[in-house]
């Protein structure tokens, strides 16, 4: 019975791997990204810029692993595996705190499919 759940597990895997690496028509990967400037007179126009680096893309997500991790490995030299799962939601929360409050992103992109 373990044998058979393990093996679907495994296969499991494998086929959303397979599914995931699926080749991509070029279509879908054109893409631009684009910055709303706004002129003193109130005109809006977009500006096309270039891709945005991963830690822009992805700022949010990385702070707060960042802080959850820290928080657990604090945590888990103080207090032990307890003081780990207290330390992650005290990092978690203290960095979603710095990421959603304190210092929120100030810039906007907007990413236009082209068909």
């Amino acid at each position: 019975m373990k044998r058979t759940i393990i093996l679907f597990v495994v296969m499991a895997l494998f086929s959303g791997i397979i599914v995931v690496s699926a080749p991509v028509t070029a279509e879908a990967q054109r893409s631009h990204y684009y910055v709303k400037k706004v002129y003193r007179n109130g005109r809006v126009k977009y500006v096309r810029v270039k891709k945005p680096s991963y830690y822009r893309r992805h700022r949010n997500r990385i702070n707060l692993a960042i802080g959850t991790g820290a928080g657990a490995l604090l945590g888990g030299l103080i207090g032990g595996g307890k003081g780990a799962l207290i330390g992650a939601g005290a990092g978690l929360g203290s960095s979603a705190l710095y990421t959603y409050v304190w210092n929120k992103k100030k810039r906007k992109y907007v990413k236009v499919r082209r068909y």
